[in-house]
């Protein structure tokens, strides 16, 4: 995993291709890179988030945010009354509830697989409510780096 301005690219090998190629994960658009070396991947990373951001610049539009802290959870109703009656009898928030459940499933169990440390989690989660909010459909955009270096490619 790579991290740059808040983005954060997931690399993979293509075996039959020989390169290396990745995506920029959390984000609703499709912003994708390649490389034939770690050097030029990570390259290509930098350039196509730095490139995205001009691209929605240009276009008078907001990139995607790589988390926003909102998400919607669809729920059994019986287990959605079970968890908000068991967030009120505990006084806090079912946005609470959740938060502290993920982050109790969630810490120690992802490590980094290329560098064999744990991934960022916060030491303890959220307190205050979290409330979700609707969002529309966005227009995907495709933006590759895959032309080599020698072919006049940054």
């Amino acid at each position: 995993m790579m991290s740059y301005k808040g983005y954060i690219g997931k690399v993979e090998f293509d075996s039959e291709a020989g390169v290396l190629h990745g995506e920029v994960l959390g984000i609703r658009d499709v912003v994708t890179f390649q490389g034939e070396a770690v050097k030029e991947v990570e390259q290509a990373f930098r350039d196509s988030v730095d490139d995205y951001l001009a691209f929605c610049h240009e276009r008078g539009e907001s990139p995607d945010k790589p988390y926003s802290g909102q998400f919607v959870v669809r729920l059994d109703p019986a287990l959605h009354r079970q968890a908000s009656i068991a967030a009120e009898s505990m006084g806090k928030s079912l946005n609470n509830v959740v938060a502290e459940s993920l982050f109790e499933a969630l810490s120690g169990r992802f490590a980094n697989r290329s560098q064999g440390r744990p991934a960022r989690i916060p030491k303890k989660p959220p307190q205050r409510p979290v409330s979700a909010s609707k969002s529309g459909k966005r227009r995907v955009n495709v933006l590759k780096h895959n032309a080599p270096k020698h072919l006049g490619h940054r």
